[in-house]
């Protein structure tokens, strides 16, 4: 007989939806690209001539304040876009895109399989008066598991976070539940849970010596049991604090989005959710539109056992931003090294991430003001 560990099993069900959802989710990032796109195209048109002064001036400040740029009938131009996006609280509009693809790895038989999840995020800020923005962070998720569902026979309600950013293969450790017989046989595809962070965040940064700002921020967040299939999500409602800190110098961007879930209701039959998620930043500015660095997501999940809580990825990578039509757009590669995993549990091991980033400014869309 197999030895009970940690791994869990789930109800028979067919993935075809689910793998329809995830076609549409992953359809959804080149949708709203256009939508961008479309609102973009709604400044002014570069032509040959010579710039106004007006518009020379403003050119020549890359802090210059975007809206008054816009009323001016004046282009920001590629640099104070891609600075503009720098800033995790800045007045932009952005859609991530983002793939991540994971070496998973069980330490009891040395088995590896790969992990893939799509990750959609939409953000947009809202002015709430002269003083305060609150920031808005819509994400969407489509994990792509290592596991068929329909060889899993008894059902553990661990739970896998679809943006779990390669923090294990359920999300939940520790638990004794049987082993089936090929753990990395089949795959599951499609929809996983949904959340929604809010930031609130004062409208200008504490500026500090040398140009440098510090960016600061705090809220809350919600997770939503949207996930097609138990092996996909929690089935779980949770709700928990975000902060966000930042460094933004003129060469270094150093800081952190921290978010914390706790289960307040859903199906009892699931464990309990008591999740941290740290993604840090940490980035250094070749020149204007390219830079190095990275931005992993630490995960801890303190439900799981001993040994078994975090995943610790450390990274390098390169993003760069370009002009697509009046569209600036930032992407970029990412290598991840996981130098914690779990002890007994199925986890990561590396990881890569890709990700392409259109951006607008907030003073495009009436309803943002």
């Amino acid at each position: 007989m197999l030895p009970r560990r940690n791994i869990i099993s789930i109800q028979p069900r067919s993935i075809k939806r689910a793998q329809y959802a995830a076609l549409l989710l992953s359809m959804l990032g080149l949708v709203s690209s256009v939508f961008f796109a479309v609102e973009a195209a709604d400044t002014p048109e570069s032509t040959d001539a010579a710039p106004s002064a007006e518009c020379a001036g403003f050119a020549d400040d890359i802090d210059a304040d975007l809206g008054e740029v816009l009323k001016a009938g004046c282009e920001p131009t590629l640099a104070q876009m891609s600075a503009l996006m720098d800033n995790p609280l800045g007045n932009v509009a952005m859609l991530f895109t983002q793939f991540d693809y994971y070496k998973m790895q069980d330490p009891e038989s040395n088995n590896t399989a790969y992990k893939g999840t799509y990750t959609g995020i939409a953000q947009f800020p809202k002015k709430l008066d002269d003083d305060w923005n609150l920031i808005n962070r819509v994400i969407w998720t489509v994990p792509s598991m290592p596991l068929d569902q329909d060889k899993i026979d008894d059902f553990d309600p661990s739970p896998d976070f679809g943006d779990d950013q390669g923090g294990g293969l359920t999300g939940q450790s520790g638990s004794d539940f049987p082993k089936p017989i090929d753990l990395f046989d089949g795959r599951t595809t499609g929809l996983g849970d949904s959340y929604y962070v809010g930031l609130f965040a004062p409208s200008e940064p504490v500026k500090l010596d040398g140009g440098a700002k510090l960016l600061l921020g705090a809220g809350f967040d919600l997770g939503l049991p949207t996930a097609e299939e138990d092996i996909l999500g929690t089935g779980k409602w949770t709700a928990g604090p975000s902060a966000l800190v930042m460094y933004m110098g003129p060469k270094w961007k150093v800081g952190g989005l921290v978010t914390h879930y706790w289960d307040y209701a859903g199906d009892d039959d699931r464990a309990d959710v008591n999740m941290t998620n740290l993604q840090y930043f940490a980035f250094y500015s070749l020149n204007e539109t390219d830079s190095v660095g990275a931005s992993p997501n630490i995960i801890c999940n303190w439900e799981a056992s001993s040994g078994n809580e975090c995943s610790v990825p450390l990274g390098m990578g390169y993003t760069k931003t370009v002009q697509m039509g009046n569209v600036p757009v930032r992407m970029g590669l990412e290598f991840h090294y996981y130098a914690v995993t779990p002890d007994d549990d199925v986890g990561a091991r590396w990881g890569t991430r890709f990700y392409v980033i259109p951006a607008a400014p907030s003073a495009l869309f009436d309803w943002m003001g």
